[in-house]
C-alpha cells in the first residue's frame, strides 16, 4: 500500500461522476479522503487560486479532474499551476483524469509530467453517465436525442470503471508513470447507444443527427451553461471525427478484467429509475 493510508487524498471533483464514485472506493479501503468543491470544508474553486493552498493542507495524494472539462481553453495552463503548487507543497503523487483525442487533454498531461511528481494519467473516453447523470439525461426524459453526432463509433467507458482504476492506483504501487487509456469493450455510435437505451428502458426515444447551429439553438433552448455548450460544441464537431475510433486495453492493464459493456451500464441504470417518466 501506498502512503495514502496516512494522509488523506485529494479529490478535485469529488462530488462528480467519477469524484464521487472514488471517494467511496477508497472509503472501502480505509483510506482518508478530501473532497474538493466549492461546498466542502476547506472548499476548492479552480476560479478561485486562494482555496487551492488550504485544499492541498496535508494530503498525500491528488486525484484531478478539471470543471468544467480538461478540453476547454485554458485549462491545460491552471493544471499545470494548480500541480506545480501540489508538488511545491509536499504532495508527490498525482493522478490527471484526462480525455481522448482532446489537444488540450494532451497539454495539461505533458505539463502534469513535467513537475516532477509521481503521475498517472486516465485518458478517457465518453462517460456512458452522460446519458442518465448530466449532459443527455433531459434528451432521454424528453424521448428525444438530437446532436451533431455523425456515424461514428464511441467505446463509450463507464464511471464505475474509472472510478475502480483511480481507486486501484491510488491504491498500490506500480502506476507511477503509467498513462491508462480507459475504453469501453464495444464501439457504438450515437444512435446505437440511444436504441440500447430505449430497449432497456422501455421507452420510445428517438434519435437525430442535426447541424451544429441546430444544436447550439437546442441548448439555449435547454438554458445550457454557455461554457457546458462550448464543451459539447467542441465534443460533437471537432473532436467525434473518427480519431477515437478504436478500443483500448487500459481497464485490463490496470485491473486484469475487462470493462463494463454499454448494456450492463443500461440495465443498472434502467433499474434505477432515472428514466422513468411519470405521467
Amino acid at each position: 500500500m501506498t502512503n495514502t493510508t496516512l494522509k488523506p487524498v485529494l479529490i478535485l471533483g469529488g462530488t462528480g461522476k467519477t469524484g464521487r464514485r472514488l471517494a467511496e472506493r477508497l472509503a472501502a479501503r480505509n483510506i482518508p479522503v478530501r473532497i474538493g468543491s466549492r461546498s466542502a470544508s476547506p472548499a476548492f474553486d479552480w476560479t478561485d487560486k486562494s482555496s487551492w493552498t488550504g485544499a492541498l493542507d496535508g494530503v498525500s495524494a491528488v486525484y484531478i479532474s478539471y470543471y468544467p472539462d480538461i478540453a476547454v481553453p485554458g485549462a491545460a495552463e491552471t493544471v499545470e499551476e494548480f500541480a506545480r503548487l501540489a508538488v511545491n507543497s509536499g504532495v508527490r503523487r498525482l493522478v490527471l483524469l484526462s480525455g481522448r483525442g482532446e489537444p488540450e487533454a494532451q497539454r495539461a498531461e505533458e505539463m502534469v509530467k513535467a513537475t516532477g511528481a509521481d503521475w498517472t494519467i486516465l485518458r478517457c473516453a465518453w462517460f456512458a453517465q452522460n446519458f442518465s447523470e448530466s449532459a443527455f439525461l433531459d434528451g432521454v426524459l424528453a424521448g428525444q436525442i438530437s446532436v451533431p453526432a455523425a456515424e461514428i463509433g464511441e467505446p463509450f467507458v463507464d464511471a464505475d470503471d474509472i472510478a475502480d482504476v483511480a481507486a486501484e492506483v491510488l491504491s498500490n504501487e506500480g502506476h507511477i508513470g503509467e498513462l491508462y487509456e480507459l475504453t469501453g469493450p464495444r464501439l457504438l455510435t450515437f444512435r446505437e447507444a440511444v436504441a440500447e437505451i430505449a430497449r432497456g428502458s422501455g421507452r420510445d426515444i428517438t434519435f437525430s443527427r442535426v447541424s451544429p447551429e441546430e444544436f447550439k439553438a437546442e441548448l439555449e433552448a435547454y438554458g445550457t451553461p454557455a461554457d457546458i455548450a462550448w464543451l459539447l460544441d467542441e465534443l460533437f464537431v471537432r473532436v467525434l471525427d473518427g480519431r477515437n475510433e478504436h478500443l483500448t486495453d487500459g481497464v485490463r492493464r490496470a485491473l486484469g478484467r475487462e470493462p463494463k459493456d454499454f448494456s450492463v451500464y443500461v440495465r443498472e441504470t434502467a433499474a434505477t429509475g432515472v428514466w422513468h417518466v411519470n405521467l
